[in-house]
């Protein structure tokens, strides 16, 4: 699947200058509300990131998304690997739980994001997550815009050995 090409029939692969909310800059926008606003792409493109996890052999029980814009991409995920779902949000800038939302002792999760610039919110959310006694066992994207890179996360104060 040539995820550039469904960015760009989607209308959502702008070129320009763009300051992202990473404070970086890039010649390119991935705008992933216009992919994941047709339920079957969206589907589509779960169902492959599913499958890459699946191959790569990682077990867990949840999928957990940094609000808001992986919200769409971890829903999908958790739909098509049959696996709960919640969501982290900010409250005065600290990424929190709300909405009843649990992490249960040892709960092994998957953090996912639609785009990653540099993982910092999928890394607050890994730490919250294990704060509140639950295990992050990977990270996953639609797409990494090229500033994350493994020793972002490898570096990070999240305790998992995450893939």
């Amino acid at each position: 699947m040539d995820l550039e090409q469904i960015y760009r029939g989607a209308g959502a692969y702008l070129q320009g200058h763009f300051l992202l909310s990473s404070g970086n800059h890039s010649e390119f926008y991935l705008q992933s509300a216009k992919v994941l606003e047709d339920p079957r792409l969206a589907g589509r493109l779960a169902d492959e990131l599913a499958a890459i996890i699946e191959k790569a052999g990682v077990e867990f029980d949840s999928v957990c998304s940094p609000a808001l814009g992986g919200i769409l991409a971890g829903y999908e995920l958790a739909r098509a690997a049959k696996k709960r779902f919640i969501f982290t949000e900010r409250v005065d800038r600290v990424m929190s739980l709300r909405r009843g939302f649990e992490v249960h002792k040892g709960e092994r999760f998957i953090v996912c994001e639609d785009i990653v610039t540099t993982g910092g919110s999928a890394l607050e959310s890994a730490r919250l997550i294990e704060n509140l006694g639950g295990e992050v066992v990977g990270f996953a994207a639609l797409a990494n815009r090229g500033f994350c890179k493994v020793a972002n996360l490898a570096d990070s104060s999240a305790k998992s050995g995450a893939k």
